[in-house]
């Protein structure tokens, strides 16, 4: 699962390089990925991720993590984020 994104699925792509006498090389595409910790507030603590650019947007724009993996079905995340969201749903269902 390197390189690829856990909240958006960005992976490798491969493809090639055109010159100017339209040769192709071939070479890959990589996607902007970097580990990060981002904020639970269910949880308390930070929570590690290997996340894009893309993917950080998508988690500010969602409202955060704990929105992110809460309102996200369990078959479309990544097995750590699967993880995380039973350990929000438990540290949710406590606080109510």
């Amino acid at each position: 699962m390197s390189r690829t994104c856990m909240v958006t699925g960005k992976a490798v792509m491969s493809g090639n390089n055109r010159s100017h006498a339209e040769n192709k090389t071939h070479r890959k595409f990589l996607p902007n990925v970097q580990n990060t910790s981002v904020y639970s507030e269910a949880l308390g603590r930070k929570v590690s991720v290997k996340v894009s650019a893309a993917g950080l947007r998508t988690l500010d724009h969602k409202g955060g993590i704990d929105a992110f993996v809460t309102g996200t079905a369990k078959t479309k995340l990544d097995p750590a984020l699967r993880k995380v969201k039973a350990q929000v749903e438990k540290a949710l269902a406590k606080k109510a």
